[in-house]
């Protein structure tokens, strides 16, 4: 790839290995992950594991390190996740009274319309065997289930408003289209400026297009040392920095990583890269990239720490409580969260919120058994979907780490619209505005994040990124009937008619994939899957 030299390109880090991720004991048994809600008779989630058959707990003696050994040689790799059990129906295990009034007004468009169609949904790309990845943490899903209680803990009033089915007057129309470099592409993530779309995918490599006319305008060229460690981008950070600097992890395949590059949106050039393998972590793991400020979080199985986005120089990196523990780790953009257990502490377990920019513990709230976070939908402040041995709940934390829970229903948050590439939910103002999937199909979700009330939900429609931070709209383009570009009012879920699209439109479906508003009003869709299509612009 083309490169271009920095300050902190090729500098000595202050430690070897400065942010790489303790291994855990391995005396230890695999951590019970599944969380199987308690039944009489059967050994409690405090028995932490049950990898051999034999339960486990803290009398049993852990091996101590040969002489001259690492403490953190003596720990095996965490383990992927498996999806956790979950109930549906609305049952929480410790349902808590006091949940705000509040009427949910449900704007129906599929009854207008008919039922929306499925998407085909993105699969892992295969590595150079032709086998793909077993699934991992970052893409488990969980249907997050709790009872929507009104004042006096009667049921839930909920008002089925019809859309009036106003079109606009407007029309888009197709002004280019890119194909998808292959049927198996997966897109990985995008950037979006004023001039340029960046796409990284897993057979179109890293790629920028002018968004006049679709035409290339660069592509990310291997070099002989970055073909060694891998050249499939395989994480990408959802936004850059003031400078136009983002950071995107390749690796040989496009689901784990082998190194970190900060790269110039408006050029390509490769300005610094780190590895994210040594000696002592040589399998390449999954991982995410993150932006606050100057600073580039990695989040990941093998790595935990912050780099400087100028430079890639070392800002933090993750530090264990104790030489005997293991931790899975969750990031967004400013947040990153810790859910760990150390063996050698009084405290064993504790679920830990670190500051993005600084690496500091924001608070720390210890545990009786492990957590799971499912999805982290903002970092400031900090909403995640938890799942514990107990309930599943979407939460609001404070500064403290205390948590007001939203009233999902049964409603399954994402962070976009059926894709990890997609990070388009957003807060404007109090009110959180989501992708969610229920048992109908794809819909949009506003949340009161003061109250944890649902305010609203509109169906059949896919969530849009616009094009400046600074747009307080909600821009929306509906995925049944006739499409059209839709603006939403946060706090009241009222749909305002934009811009009509192209019935062909609809044969993409714009949940699969990204969907961008551009500042003159056009939109600008990303498939998430290559047998999809690739690249449309409407204007």
């Amino acid at each position: 790839m083309t490169t271009e030299s920095s300050p902190g390109q090729g500098a000595p880090q202050e430690e070897d290995g400065w942010a790489f991720r303790p291994r855990r004991p391995a005396a230890a048994p695999r951590p019970y992950r599944e969380q199987q809600r308690t039944e009489p008779g059967t050994p409690s989630a405090e028995s932490y594991g049950r990898s051999s058959g034999t339960r486990w707990d803290a009398t049993m003696p852990l091996r101590v390190p040969e002489p001259g050994t690492d403490a953190h040689e003596a720990m095996r790799e965490p383990g992927h996740l498996t999806s956790p059990h979950t109930r549906r129906g609305g049952e929480s295990a410790d349902q808590e009274s006091g949940y705000p009034p509040a009427a949910t007004a449900v704007l129906d468009r599929a009854a207008l319309h008919g039922p929306e169609p499925v998407a085909a949904q993105p699969q892992p790309p295969a590595d150079a065997n032709g086998k793909r990845p077993r699934k991992t943490r970052r893409s488990s899903r969980i249907v997050l289930a709790l009872a929507v209680l009104a004042a006096g803990g009667t049921a839930a009033v909920v008002l089925k408003q019809q859309d009036d089915d106003a079109t606009a007057s407007t029309k888009l129309t197709q002004v280019w289209k890119t194909p998808a470099p292959a049927a198996d592409d997966a897109l990985i993530g995008s950037w979006f400026t004023d001039k340029l779309l960046v796409r990284a995918s897993s057979r179109g490599g890293l790629r920028a297009y002018d968004l006049t006319d679709g035409k290339q305008v660069w592509r990310a060229t291997s070099s002989a040392t970055a073909a060694e460690r891998g050249t499939v981008p395989c994480a990408m950070s959802p936004t850059l920095g003031a400078q136009g600097i983002g950071t995107v992890a390749f690796g040989t395949d496009g689901s784990t990583c082998t190194w970190l590059a900060g790269v110039k949106a408006s050029t390509g050039k490769i300005l610094w890269s780190i590895p994210l393998t040594n000696t002592k972590h040589p399998t390449s793991a999954t991982a995410g990239t993150y932006l606050q400020g100057n600073v580039a979080t990695v989040v990941g199985e093998n790595f935990l720490g912050g780099v400087d986005i100028r430079t890639g120089s070392r800002v933090w990196g993750y530090k264990a409580r104790g030489h005997y523990c293991n931790a899975y780790d969750w990031g967004t953009d400013g947040t990153v969260l810790v859910d760990d257990f150390c063996l050698d502490q009084k405290t064993r377990f504790t679920l830990t919120a670190y500051d993005g920019r600084t690496g500091h513990v924001i608070w720390r709230k210890a545990e009786k058994a492990h957590s799971d976070v499912t999805h982290i939908l903002s970092g400031s402040p900090l909403v995640a979907a938890v799942h514990t041995a107990s309930q599943d709940a979407v939460r609001v934390f404070d500064t403290t780490g205390t948590g007001r829970k939203l009233a999902v229903g049964d409603d399954e948050l994402t962070t976009g619209n059926n894709t990890e590439a997609d990070h388009s939910a957003r807060l404007y103002g109090k009110v959180l505005v989501t992708p969610a999937s229920t048992s109908g199909g794809t819909v949009i979700d506003g949340f009161d994040t003061t109250t944890g009330a649902k305010l609203w939900t509109y169906r059949s429609a896919a969530l849009a990124v616009p094009a400046s931070d600074a747009d307080d709209k909600v821009y929306a383009v509906t995925t049944s009937g006739s499409p059209q570009l839709i603006t939403i009012d946060p706090r009241t879920g009222h749909a305002t008619p934009v811009a009509g699209l192209p019935v062909g439109a609809g044969k993409w479906s714009f949940t699969s994939g990204t969907v961008y508003v551009t500042s003159d009003g056009g939109v600008l869709e990303l498939n998430a899957l290559g047998s999809n299509g690739g690249v449309r612009l409407y204007r």
